[in-house]
């Protein structure tokens, strides 16, 4: 049977919640499940449950928040790190699954598993090369380049560079590691800490949004100059039901080019920024592609 076709558990673990698949696509999604993110002594063995009544599927992959440890030679593959989440440091997610199942398991960032999953069957569909930018508890880029992710020793950490500032605007950030980093400005902690304001509640001329849509454009422009995507699709909760952003960010960003890279599909900024198709099932799809990759590996090197 084709890899496409055979079924996949698709898991993500995400920071408020985890969701779990089994699937060969969106159109084929037999089974799904969902745990709250508590601690790991409890969301794991939630998730493992589902997947022992499954018992079907070929291979596993996993998109987890993170930073992760991507690199199948470390010692440390297959773990989330030094993350600031409660409890989960240095969680070993993959070779637990592995030992369990038996089967590959493919596993990488939550984001560059949603980008898997939009450049497969979403608003990248049909091209190799993209960027996803989730705009949410945190911000997150995941390249994708000839249809594999862009990574090497670990995962890109797009969100925290730190942009150029506003004139006149000295407020420090919300970044613990950073300050005024990209995540540190526009994610939503964020804007509610500048703000006192969740975001879905702010006001659409409030000046906070000038911050947030200057952040942004500057990574957009930031990825644009590496030359890879072809397309930069935005997701996470900041970006949902704010589609005034969106034209905003188009044209600041498009300033921010100023012309430079003189390429039609990076000029036509209403088909170059564009948001995600495949809502809340990108990053669990996306682990299903990252499946499928391990998958692949196992026959090519047998």
């Amino acid at each position: 049977m084709p890899t496409s076709e055979r079924l996949i558990a698709g898991v993500e673990l995400g920071g408020t919640k985890c969701i779990a698949i089994l699937a060969s696509g969106p159109d084929r999604i037999l089974e799904e499940v969902r745990v709250p993110t508590t601690h790991p002594d409890e969301t794991l063995p939630a998730l493992e449950a589902a997947l022992d009544g499954w018992r079907e599927f070929a291979a596993i992959g996993v998109a987890s928040f993170g930073p992760v440890s991507i690199d199948p030679q470390a010692g440390d593959y297959g773990q989330i790190t030094s993350t600031p989440k409660p409890h989960w440091a240095y969680t070993d997610v993959a070779k637990r699954l592995k030992a369990r199942y038996g089967v590959p398991v493919g596993f990488h960032s939550d984001v560059v598993g949603a980008a898997m999953g939009e450049a497969r069957w979403g608003a990248g569909q049909g091209l190799g090369d993209l960027a996803y930018v989730t705009v949410g508890t945190g911000v997150g880029a995941g390249m994708i380049a000839h249809g594999r992710p862009v990574d090497g020793m670990t995962h890109s950490e797009l969100g925290h560079i730190r942009p150029p500032r506003l004139p006149g605007d000295d407020w420090g950030g919300a970044c613990p590691f950073h300050g005024a980093c990209v995540e540190g400005l526009a994610a939503g902690p964020a804007i509610a800490a500048r703000t006192g304001m969740k975001g879905e509640t702010l006001s659409l001329d409030d000046p906070a949004w000038d911050t947030v849509v200057d952040a942004l454009s500057h990574l957009f422009a930031t990825l644009t100059l590496t030359g890879v995507p072809r397309r930069i699709v935005l997701g996470g909760g900041v970006m949902v039901g704010n589609p005034d952003l969106l034209p905003r960010l188009r044209r600041a960003t498009a300033a921010n080019l100023n012309g430079y890279v003189a390429l039609p599909q990076v000029q036509e900024m209403e088909t170059f920024i564009v948001p995600a198709a495949l809502g809340g099932n990108a990053g669990p799809l996306g682990a299903v592609v990252l499946g499928e990759m391990a998958l692949e590996e196992r026959f090519t090197s047998a």
